[in-house]
């Protein structure tokens, strides 16, 4: 996981304590390590994250107003299980704002952004091939945010992101019925389309990368796996 922190560029140490806090909790969302609908209680994340009581209610409040996180009484909390009308509206989320973000970055990507994605890409594939689920998850969502972010539009790449943090606990899984070599990935048709300056053949492989994704979420959730 050392490549992985790496590739991030999160600097933890570079943050107020109750910054990282929150980013190691949110985390632990984003990448299933709380499994949905499975209760923790806030002295077991106290304790796990190695923090005081204050910072870690902080990064718990957040959360919760992020609908990443629900109290279930007696101190305790969860990942929110999905139902498959919340995947129906994430769906109708991410095919508009995934591709509308990917033109606006076209506006933007310079040869050094394009390496940047494909360094990620390929260690994203060394992560498929070593069967790392969460390896998996953290470079797919860094591939999607590195775009997020070169769109320069911080208000709709906030809600893109908010976004992960409702399926993103319920892809780890996911990833665990499906094992990695089943995981969709159009991320080298998006390189493909973005070395070639195509802001339609670009957005076009985001749309078919998002709909693949949460339609098997969507199979999954619902007892049947789409590639059977």
């Amino acid at each position: 996981m050392q490549q992985t922190a790496q590739i991030s560029g999160t600097v933890p140490g570079a943050l107020p304590a109750h910054a990282q806090v929150y980013l190691r909790l949110r985390d632990m969302v984003l990448y299933g390590d709380l499994t949905p609908g499975q209760a923790v209680t806030i002295q077991g994340l106290t304790e796990g994250l190695g923090a005081g009581m204050t910072p870690v209610r902080e990064a718990i409040r957040r959360l919760i107003s992020q609908g990443a996180l629900e109290f279930q009484g007696n101190r305790r909390v969860s990942v929110p299980l999905l139902t498959a009308a919340d995947i129906d509206e994430i769906i109708v989320a991410r095919e508009w704002l995934d591709p509308y973000l990917t033109r606006r970055a076209m506006a933007h990507v310079t040869a050094v952004d394009i390496a940047s994605l494909t360094q990620l890409d390929r260690a994203l594939d060394g992560a498929i091939r070593q069967g790392d689920l969460r390896g998996y998850l953290h470079l797919n969502h860094q591939f999607h945010l590195a775009i997020y972010r070169l769109a320069q539009s911080p208000i709709l790449a906030d809600l893109a992101e908010g976004l992960w943090l409702r399926f993103g606990p319920s892809m780890r899984v996911l990833c665990g019925r499906m094992g990695t070599q089943n995981l969709p990935d159009n991320h080298k048709q998006t390189l493909s389309a973005m070395q070639a300056g195509d802001s339609d053949a670009a957005a076009a492989a985001i749309a078919a990368d998002v709909r693949q994704g949460m339609d098997q979420l969507r199979a999954s959730l619902a007892g049947n796996p789409a590639d059977e």
